[in-house]
């Protein structure tokens, strides 16, 4: 869940960020329009958005730009979904059907690049420099992490640095150029913005470690997804990695096995090895391990009510069940 203190205290921005989105969104071509819509109404986090406004708040910056932003990185991280899904085959996100599986996978690419795009407009729109270096860059990075995880699929020989890799480029770089950006917005010193990006980094690379352990410790009415979706795709993250490391030979070969093939007739099999090798622990206190890390930056930020939010943000972003 999103954490409670921070979202109360920006409730006001975030609906102002809210109403930003929708109008941004708007088309004048229908499918865009009733795919945006959809997509909208499934709700989400708002997780990176929220980040922009409680760093730019914190050092200080009060000006509708921060809105502006917020909702940009919050459409680039769409994007992302929509073509992650297609990629992916996915069926269910948010506990509900896939934009592909809903309109087709041609109509949800091109959208997500009517998305991607109206980002970038908005970004302009901001006229500042900084700004567009910051989500050019992160833009670049996470293409670069949806190919390199494209990559990995079905190779149950990756290294844990090279699957951090991957989180570091395609999850935590959106939330470390969230960060980042409230810090640009308030004309923050190099180095507290060098601090905010790697909050950022560190706490998106906790998030994802915690979405990869909930894909086998979770629900599927929780998870808003479907159980064992990384295994069916063939994604072998570090609960998967680490449970290969300590389990028995025989378990070793199973996992492998699945991995290789996308297959999840065995799952719960699979499941009760990653708990019972610890892996499902050890992948948590990683994520611990990284919240940690974003919550030690804070210490370059002013006292206020912000940076007391953000550091509830790194304890409850790790301990969340879905």
């Amino acid at each position: 869940m999103t954490p409670t203190g921070a979202a109360s205290l920006v409730a006001t921005d975030m609906r102002e960020v809210d109403a930003v989105i929708r109008r941004r969104l708007a088309s004048d071509v229908a499918l865009v329009n009733q795919i945006s819509e959809y997509i909208i109404g499934a709700g989400g986090k708002r997780v990176r958005p929220m980040l922009v406004i409680l760093f730019s708040r914190a050092l200080g910056f009060n000006g509708s730009e921060q809105h502006e932003l917020a909702a940009t990185v919050e459409f680039i991280h769409t994007a992302t979904l929509l073509h992650d899904d297609v990629v992916d085959e996915s069926a269910l996100r948010r506990g509900r059907q896939t934009a592909n599986a809903l309109f087709g996978n041609a109509a949800s690419v091109l959208v997500g690049d009517f998305v991607y795009s109206r980002a970038f407009q908005m970004m302009v729109s901001v006229n500042r420099m900084r700004v567009l270096e910051v989500l050019a860059d992160a833009t670049n990075v996470i293409a670069e992490g949806e190919v390199l995880q494209l990559m990995n699929m079905h190779d149950p020989d990756i290294a844990v640095s090279e699957y951090l890799r991957v989180i570091r480029f395609k999850t935590a770089k959106l939330f470390e150029a969230s960060a980042r950006l409230g810090a640009v917005l308030a004309e923050a010193p190099r180095e507290v913005e060098e601090a905010c990006a790697s909050f950022g980094r560190s706490l998106g690379t906790a998030f994802q470690l915690v979405d990869d352990l909930l894909d086998y410790e979770g629900s599927t009415a929780q998870l808003g997804k479907n159980v064992g979706d990384d295994l069916r795709e063939g994604k072998p993250t570090l609960p998967l990695l680490l449970a290969m490391e300590r389990g028995t030979e025989e378990e070793r070969q199973l996992i492998r096995h699945a991995i290789e093939h996308g297959e999840v007739a065995r799952l719960a099999d699979i499941v009760d090895i990653v708990s019972r090798t610890g892996a499902i622990d050890a992948t948590r206190a990683a994520a611990r391990a990284e919240a940690t890390q974003a919550a030690a930056q804070l210490s370059r930020l002013p006292a206020s009510e912000y940076r007391e939010a953000l550091l509830e943000f790194c304890a409850r972003s790790v301990e969340r069940s879905s």
